[in-house]
């Protein structure tokens, strides 16, 4: 019939759980540093440690595995406060996520660095950045936190990073094949982060075309990027 409008397929974004385990993280020369650091645990050469990285380099996962072996309680950076630390710290171990320059109460951190050393316990930051970077106000706090050790983890080479690819989409029950994986491997900047979006771009699309994940779909996507 002339003039009929067909129904756009919507797609709906629904949450996919990302496995955290230490059996799900993939591990290469990236990241074999910060992967040593958390195996190591408790015999860490400072009690309070430090992993730097770019956004998806892996700092959450080792984070979590960390967490999941040392009963560690976990809390981001800009929600710390006075008040919660003694309760952050009751486990004797902490991780404390994404600390950015003025983006946390010093004060607080402050607090938090000297009842660990008097407890004992153990502190795991992450970080994009390495403390040395971080501006801070507070000249006790600063001398503190770049008195940290700093493990670095890199951007992922080639045969992690396909295999981040591959990972993504298994979180995503997405199935594909080596075509698609090689593709996204050329073409994307080279980051977890990039590699999780075009993921979830290429699931999104997919379902709301109702076409399976290949070569071509992932190909007209980045052209269209």
């Amino acid at each position: 019939m002339a003039g009929r409008v067909h129904p756009r397929q919507l797609a709906f974004s629904l949450p996919h759980a990302e496995s955290l385990s230490r059996d799900n993280f993939l591990e290469g020369p990236a990241n074999a540093a910060g992967l040593a650091l958390i195996d190591a645990w408790p015999e860490w050469p400072n009690r309070i440690m430090w992993l730097a990285g770019p956004e998806g380099s892996g700092k959450s996962h080792l984070a979590a595995i960390w967490a999941e072996v040392s009963g560690a309680r976990s809390t981001a950076a800009n929600g710390l406060t006075a008040e919660t630390v003694p309760g952050a710290l009751a486990t004797g171990a902490l991780v404390v996520e994404d600390l950015r320059a003025r983006e946390f109460d010093e004060r607080a951190l402050f607090h938090l660095m000297n009842l660990a050393r008097e407890d004992g316990a153990y502190v795991l930051f992450t970080g994009r950045e390495v403390p040395a970077s971080i501006e801070i106000d507070l000249r006790d706090l600063r001398s503190r936190l770049r008195a940290v050790p700093v493990i670095s983890l890199l951007p992922p080479d080639d045969q992690l990073f396909r295999g981040l690819i591959v990972k993504f989409c298994a979180d995503r029950q997405l199935a594909v094949d080596e075509s698609v994986v090689g593709y996204l491997a050329t073409r994307l900047e080279r980051s977890s982060a990039a590699a999780r979006e075009a993921v979830e771009r290429l699931d999104s699309e997919a379902l709301r075309l109702g076409r399976p994940v290949t070569r071509a779909l992932a190909a007209e996507l980045l052209r269209d990027a």
